[in-house]
């Protein structure tokens, strides 16, 4: 593929594509033997990236697209509904939606919330984009799939019965690559830099600022660039800010949730993306290591055995407090985030603060299965 300019001064760094028929047969191999194998999956099994094993099927199930991206996901809103994916390493994030209501600025976009999904996006993620067709137990299976510059996936947007299939065949026709190889170069990230040991941070300092803000996004950006990750800041900070919780609360929290029909926000993030789902949960499923929600518009795959700790954590805002539950992997990566669901103007209902109070401690085991 023809390399980007943001990919331009990485080029020590660069991978030498792999073959992309041999990639493809492989892949083709590997699916007859297994064939319910996901693309995640079969990509890591074949030593490969999401994004190269995608892109090996160009001229045949995928078609390479130019950008520049946010006219794509301008373009997105004229589809109709629409199935929105984003995962983390331990969560699975569906909902369906519209892109009627983009917000493009600059480095940044937001998906206003419509039926429920909202998107906040971070482009400087963003590195290459595919149209894909597959043929499936269901039917003909059409999707935009966008990749990270290290072949990592960052969202995809599947039709469903309700999408335009018209308008799809039109905006791969406006945005189609006059490069449809099936090469593709991907490179790894800078390792990331070592944080602070937690006796060089201000603690006080950072409790100060922590107050200051009034956004969960707010406390991102206080943390970029500051030497301190997001769980060490909460082991620092502290309660009444933050508490730590047993692992077993997400499912405690969801299950309480649908019991009383409390509407909230559920988040999981890919490198360049956060996508939340906005309203009730119903139907709860578990099926082998995954803990579901299985609702007609929204799904949550969460493997919750790979929760290594949960935090309740709280923002002072003019409005009353919000709070939400947080969830880390052993490696400390953030899984998912559940917020109580509030109307502007107004604090979070007094049933979802009563029931992050009631979360068992750490060490308490994990909720029955």
């Amino acid at each position: 593929m023809l390399r980007s300019s943001a990919t331009e001064n990485l080029e020590d760094n660069t991978s030498h594509p792999q073959d992309p028929a041999v990639l493809r047969r492989r892949w083709h191999e590997l699916r007859a033997g297994r064939p319910r194998l996901r693309i995640r999956e079969g990509a890591a099994t074949l030593g490969t990236t999401e994004a190269e094993l995608v892109a090996a099927g160009c001229g045949d199930t995928a078609v390479r697209l130019k950008g520049p991206l946010p006219r794509i996901l301008e373009g997105l809103g004229d589809l109709g509904e629409v199935m929105a994916l984003t995962r983390s390493d331990h969560a699975v994030h569906e909902r369906h939606g519209c892109y009627r209501d983009v917000r493009n600025g600059g480095a940044v976009a937001l998906l206003l919330p419509s039926d429920g999904l909202e998107l906040r996006v971070f482009y400087r993620r963003w590195h290459h984009g595919f149209a894909v067709t597959e043929d499936t137990a269901a039917g003909t299976r059409r999707s935009f799939q966008f990749f990270d510059s290290d072949g990592t996936t960052v969202h995809k947007v599947y039709l469903t019965d309700k999408s335009d299939a018209g308008v799809y065949e039109s905006l791969v026709a406006h945005h189609r690559h006059p490069d449809q190889s099936g090469e593709l170069y991907v490179h790894p990230y800078p390792a990331t830099p070592l944080r602070l040991a937690d006796e060089a941070v201000d603690v006080a300092e950072l409790r100060r600022r922590w107050n200051a803000t009034s956004h969960a996004y707010e406390l991102d950006i206080l943390l970029c660039g500051s030497g301190v990750d997001r769980l060490q800041a909460l082991r620092l900070v502290g309660h009444p800010q933050a508490e730590a919780v047993s692992p077993a609360s997400l499912r405690v929290v969801l299950q309480g949730c649908a019991e009383q029909g409390l509407p909230l926000r559920i988040q999981v993030a890919s490198p360049g993306v956060v996508q939340t789902h906005c309203g009730p949960v119903a139907r709860l499923v578990e099926t082998g290591p995954w803990f579901n929600v299985l609702d007609p518009e929204f799904s949550l795959h969460l493997r919750d055995s790979a929760v290594a700790s949960a935090w309740v954590v709280r923002l002072s805002t003019i409005h009353g407090d919000i709070a939400s539950l947080e969830l880390f992997d052993a490696a400390g990566g953030r899984v998912a985030v559940l917020t109580g669901e509030r109307l502007p103007g107004c604090a979070q209902s007094a049933a979802w603060l009563d029931l992050l109070a009631a979360l068992p401690a750490p060490g308490a085991g994990r909720a029955p299965r």
